[in-house]
């Protein structure tokens, strides 16, 4: 019957999507809700107001044709105001204090679905009583995963087989957390079990009410992961070939024509890009390691440096006496904000230092650019060890603690930047991947609508 029907006589079925408060999560939704809407969905975006505001702002949003901001109010915590409702610029001391908060919301998201009935919800917050509240309010829910299928593939290894997966060997051998990462990631676990209730915990229960899985990724970067996911959780797992490259700010951008300038001077492939994300800030000793380590590598660099709300520093006192005039014919270092994608897609980018959050992996592998991998925490450590698997990036090795060092630093960027024999391999094989990216991937979007109508045609 559905294929007999105009587009605009087939009914409208209202989608609520509600990603976690973080703009790494945000821009992928809202990605997927402009594809949605031009697929006769109507959606309705739920999320706190300081994000909703800048939702506002960004071009995707211009872009979608049937849009209802939809506001999540949480409760005024003392040390948690609504400015910092959302990870952007939140210090890392109050990660907890906004789970927190984001679970004490649960009333609230249940008036939210009492009130506008969606046919569907989509989510991806890693707490599961969202998908509970969906259920009971008999509304069919799809968890859409806006980090690499690798970290799912392994989570449900170590589900089963335990953290260290002494009682069976993880089957990609080449995907592992090392002694220091293990210590964190259990230490950040037990913090989110002493001061969450059960049901505000990532489990497998956030993936037990969701029909099937959406995930942020291409096959040709992890199939293998993707399939092992899929067969560990019993779930249909769809690979949304969607990229969310960063909004450039045009207020911003005429602030930021020296970067353009800078790289327009220098040889092709021979400057390194440093960014770490918006929410993760680096400490006092990191920052002088990377900073020497650039000094010892001789490189050129962009380096954008940031600061949480309130703790800013001037650059020239967060980095080391002397450096920003040692370095200033071959170097940028930028305060806040740069327009990423532009710099990654200038051919005088070499090679992209970052964090590994997954937004980042995948706009340096989209435009070509081989990763220099210095992971910090969640999820980025095993999206760093599948970038160097697939041969588009290196490790910067730490030491025993975990703790970055200049040596090291300067050794991966000279690789990359200035050892044409490495860096042109790395090169090749992330503009091949590059290639296969930008081909093909609408089949798998069109099968996801197409069970997502179904789902919802069901519900009516």
């Amino acid at each position: 019957m559905e294929g007999t029907m105009s587009e605009s006589s087939a009914p409208r079925f209202r989608v609520l999507m509600f990603p976690w408060l973080a703009h790494g999560h945000i821009s992928p939704y809202l990605e997927l809700s402009k594809r949605l809407s031009e697929n006769n969905f109507h959606i309705c975006f739920c999320s706190t107001e300081i994000n909703l505001n800048f939702i506002k702002k960004s071009k995707t949003f211009d872009e979608i044709s049937s849009i209802e901001l939809v506001q999540l109010d949480l409760p005024d915590l003392p040390e948690l105001p609504p400015q910092h409702h959302t990870t952007r610029n939140l210090p890392l001391h109050l990660k907890s204090t906004l789970e927190r908060a984001f679970y004490m919301g649960k009333a609230n998201f249940q008036n939210i679905l009492s009130t506008l009935k969606p046919d569907l919800l989509i989510y991806d917050a890693p707490q599961s009583w969202i998908s509970e509240l969906a259920a009971l309010n008999h509304i069919p829910s799809v968890l859409f995963i806006i980090v690499a299928a690798v970290n799912l593939s392994f989570f449900y290894h170590a589900v089963n087989c335990g953290i260290d997966g002494t009682n069976e060997a993880y089957p990609f051998p080449a995907i592992y957390y090392r002694d220091y990462e293990t210590k964190k990631m259990i230490a950040m676990s037990q913090e989110s079990k002493e001061s969450l209730p059960e049901d505000a915990a990532f489990s497998p229960k956030c993936f037990e009410l969701s029909s099937f899985v959406l995930v942020k990724s291409w096959r040709e970067i992890e199939g293998k992961y993707i399939d092992h996911f899929s067969f560990s959780c019993g779930k249909k797992v769809l690979a949304l070939n969607l990229l969310n490259v960063q909004d450039d700010d045009t207020k911003e951008e005429e602030n930021n024509s020296h970067i353009m300038k800078f790289l327009n001077g220098k040889d092709e492939s021979s400057v390194i890009y440093l960014s770490f994300g918006s929410e993760y800030y680096l400490s006092k000793e990191e920052r002088e390691e990377i900073a020497h380590g650039l000094e010892l590598s001789n490189a050129n660099f962009i380096w954008v440096l940031r600061f949480p709300v309130g703790d800013s520093i001037a650059l020239e006192e967060a980095l080391p006496e002397g450096f920003l005039e040692r370095v200033k014919e071959r170097g940028i270092v930028v305060d806040g904000w740069a327009p990423q994608a532009k710099i990654l897609e200038h051919p005088s980018t070499g090679g992209f230092l970052s964090h590994c959050g997954w937004g980042s992996v995948t706009e340096s592998m989209y435009f070509g650019v081989p990763l220099l991998a210095l992971p910090m925490f969640y999820d980025q450590f095993l999206q760093a060890r599948l970038a160097e698997d697939i041969g588009v990036g290196i490790e910067i090795l730490r030491g025993e603690n975990g703790q970055t060092n200049r040596e090291e630093v300067a050794k991966a960027i000279k690789m990359v930047a200035l050892e044409n024999e490495v860096g042109e391999l790395l090169r090749e094989k992330a503009r091949e991947l590059s290639n296969q990216m930008r081909g093909g991937g609408e089949g798998v979007l069109h099968e996801a609508i197409k069970k997502l109508k179904d789902l919802c045609s069901k519900n009516k």
